[in-house]
């Protein structure tokens, strides 16, 4: 069965929540709700830089992949950080991680974007067997400060 990637659209939130409730619960986060929605209306606002694509199966939503473009001092061209990947569970294995990467890919091409880099957990030993088809961890540390503002 083919997998469509494409942007959202407002009738995409209840398919979008769900799923966003299960990656949420995969990494043992809680976001309010409040943010969760403020997520959504940056994904729905063109002047946002955050963007989200979907991946679809039989009219199904089955996975996101939330992103966003930024300049770098590494870079002339902006670069694009993969932040949130997630396939709902009883559609994994079936490539559609892949594909929403490889759809990403494509659209940092098409816009002339200089790089594409994600972070996972290092134990996210599933994902990570999909991200080193496309390249190797670059053995940098994240550090996180939560300043609550």
């Amino acid at each position: 069965m083919a997998v469509t990637i494409r942007d959202a659209v407002n009738e995409d939130l209840e398919d979008w929540l769900r799923l966003w409730a299960g990656y949420l619960t995969f990494y043992e986060a809680e976001i309010s709700d409040k943010v969760t929605m403020s997520t959504w209306n940056r994904i729905l606002d063109p002047m946002s830089a955050v963007t989200i694509r979907l991946a679809v199966r039989n009219l199904d939503v089955v996975g996101f992949a939330i992103h966003h473009r930024h300049v770098s001092t590494w870079n002339i061209q902006p670069i694009c950080y993969l932040e949130d990947l997630f396939v709902d569970p009883q559609y994994r294995g079936e490539g559609i991680g892949g594909a929403l990467i490889d759809d990403l890919i494509e659209l940092c091409r098409r816009d002339e974007v200089a790089e594409l880099y994600w972070h996972t957990k290092e134990n996210n030993a599933t994902a990570r067997s999909l991200y080193d088809t496309y390249t190797k961890a670059n053995g940098f540390v994240c550090y996180r400060i939560g300043l609550d503002g």
